[in-house]
């Protein structure tokens, strides 16, 4: 993993300024692992310490979810761009056993597993935009914030 300093106030003017970072999720301790490099990244790019807070929180549920349903995957921070505005990405990949029900999934306190069932809306109403594809093998969450 590539990791460059930027201090808080100077936050990357292009996506080609900061490298992607790819994490994989093996085992429990990977999810600690995810929390630091997503709240790493989203300073580097100059969110504020609220916003790193609330990146780090869904990647955080997208992390455990990819852990305790599939059992290990692969997350993967990026800067993108759109409009002339600058944001991360997250993407979560896992081959799991799939979401049979993405918009049940997407309810809060629906869950398949033994949990409160807020972990995906949570990423929902945290991140920007969030879109979920899922099929028997792998299932897909792309999560998006912009840099006000």
């Amino acid at each position: 993993m590539t990791r460059r300093s930027c201090p808080r106030g100077v936050p990357v003017s292009s996506p080609d300024l900061l490298p992607e970072q790819r994490l994989d999720l093996l085992e429990s301790a990977d999810n600690a692992l995810a929390i630091s490099v997503a709240r790493h990244f989203a300073r580097e790019m100059g969110f504020d310490d609220s916003q790193e807070f609330l990146i780090a929180t869904a990647v955080s549920e997208l992390a455990t979810n990819i852990l305790r349903y599939a059992g290990k995957g692969q997350m993967t921070f990026r800067v993108v761009e759109a409009g002339g505005r600058l944001g991360m990405e997250v993407v979560a990949i896992d081959g799991g056993p799939g979401i049979a029900d993405i918009e049940k999934a997407m309810a809060d306190h629906y869950s398949t597993g033994d949990s409160l069932g807020l972990g995906l809306p949570s990423v929902r109403r945290i991140m920007d935009s969030f879109q979920v594809e899922s099929r028997p093998g792998l299932t897909i969450c792309v999560g998006r914030k912009w840099r006000e």
